[in-house]
């Protein structure tokens, strides 16, 4: 394997080409633009074998990819904030129509104000629409989820699209070491295309209008909820492949760090989980014994792993970049909602942090945790369930 430095964005590129994608349509934002970018210098080069198609809008992008993985082509976009939202009603059809396709996420704030900074707003506002979503804590995890994406969306017991999310500047623009895998060795792990029709010219096949069975209608909307539930074991077969060709394994659906003999855990998804591990060491440096548990996949929501990871702690801090306005932030949301039938009498709190792109990094986990761990000493329970931490 060749060893570069490379931004988390152009670890996009590298997947996108290994995978021997044939259709690549994107309309420019910030901070995703770079991404399309290099796949066109790819091709400008000859070194990758991708049609280009260029379009007035991001509702077209995800259109034009759309139409091209109908007809039968392993099919890819990017986008991130404001161009997400105007997908959004493609990105309904996309997964109703049960269409593999693989669109990184370059998660940003949704204006107003202005704002290219990260937060999960634009990519948690996808997660009832049916498509996988994974967020990445490296590079090296972007490029090779991004891989494993096209198999897993492509497993007949799936057949869903899905999402790769990275932080904006965190990780999209930040350079890291990355091992980039041979092509012989993605083309042994990447079967070719398999998708559940396939629209030809000249063949007659109606998808997508008006139903003459309401009853089917909804059977299918809830076929795709059966197909996410599938997608769990697939995503772990998967990532289990995938380590055993190149040695990186990543858990998952999750990913747990120092869980089996913490006493309170972190979770979260993203970028910031980075800093969750340091917070973690530094605590047990102390004489706490903190863990980290990772969400990988926010869709399918690893329930189930999450309760194995949860059940015996003292408490966990659940943070979240994004809040369900009038709620609380939506990892803690399907967290509790998952885990309430089950009983567990452990505090778990929602710490709402690093809206708008503010910085968050280790020594705040630090501090949030400490004084949780004070807390819950002090009374056995919290305070509150739910504590905005603006930072220092």
């Amino acid at each position: 394997m060749a060893k570069l430095t490379l931004t988390g964005n152009y670890c996009v590129a590298y997947a996108v080409k290994l995978s021997k994608v044939r259709v690549v349509s994107a309309y420019p934002i910030t901070p995703q633009t770079t991404i399309v970018e290099k796949i066109s210098e790819f091709v400008d080069l000859g070194d990758a074998d991708i049609r280009m198609i260029r379009v007035e809008s991001e509702h077209s992008a995800l259109a034009a990819v759309y139409g091209a993985a109908t007809a039968g082509v392993r099919a890819f976009t990017a986008t991130s904030s404001h161009g997400l939202l105007y997908m959004h009603e493609m990105v309904w059809w996309v997964a109703q129509a049960r269409v593999p396709l693989v669109m990184a996420v370059v998660t940003r704030t949704i204006g107003p104000p202005w704002n290219i900074w990260t937060d999960h707003h634009d990519i948690m506002d996808q997660r009832d629409t049916g498509w996988l979503i994974m967020m990445a804590e490296s590079n090296q995890e972007v490029l090779d989820e991004t891989i494993k994406l096209f198999k897993i969306t492509e497993d007949p017991e799936v057949y869903l699209p899905g999402i790769v999310g990275l932080d904006a500047f965190i990780l999209s623009h930040t350079v890291e070491p990355v091992e980039i895998p041979e092509q012989e060795l993605v083309d042994s792990f990447l079967p070719e295309r398999r998708q559940p029709y396939v629209i030809k010219s000249g063949e007659a096949l109606i998808m997508g209008n008006v139903p003459s069975d309401l009853l089917a209608n909804s059977r299918m909307r809830w076929d795709v909820h059966i197909g996410l539930r599938k997608a769990e074991k697939v995503i772990d077969r998967v990532d289990l492949e995938w380590g055993k060709l190149t040695g990186r394994h990543y858990g998952g659906l999750i990913e747990c760090y120092k869980c089996e003999d913490a006493d309170y855990l972190f979770v979260g998804t993203g970028a910031w989980v980075g800093d969750m591990r340091l917070a973690a060491d530094r605590l047990r440096a102390t004489g706490v014994r903190f863990g980290v548990l990772k969400i990988r996949y926010v869709r399918p929501f690893p329930h189930l792993r999450v309760l194995d990871s949860i059940r015996g702690k003292k408490g966990a801090l659940v943070f979240d970049r994004s809040v369900s306005a009038g709620s609380a932030g939506p990892l803690f949301l399907d967290l509790v909602s998952h885990l309430y039938p089950h009983r567990l009498s452990i505090p778990i709190k929602n710490v709402v942090a690093g809206l708008a792109g503010y910085e968050v990094n280790y020594e705040d986990f630090f501090k949030i945790g400490e004084s949780f761990v004070r807390e819950v000493s002090e009374t056995g329970w919290t305070s509150s369930f739910l504590e905005f931490y603006p930072g220092r």
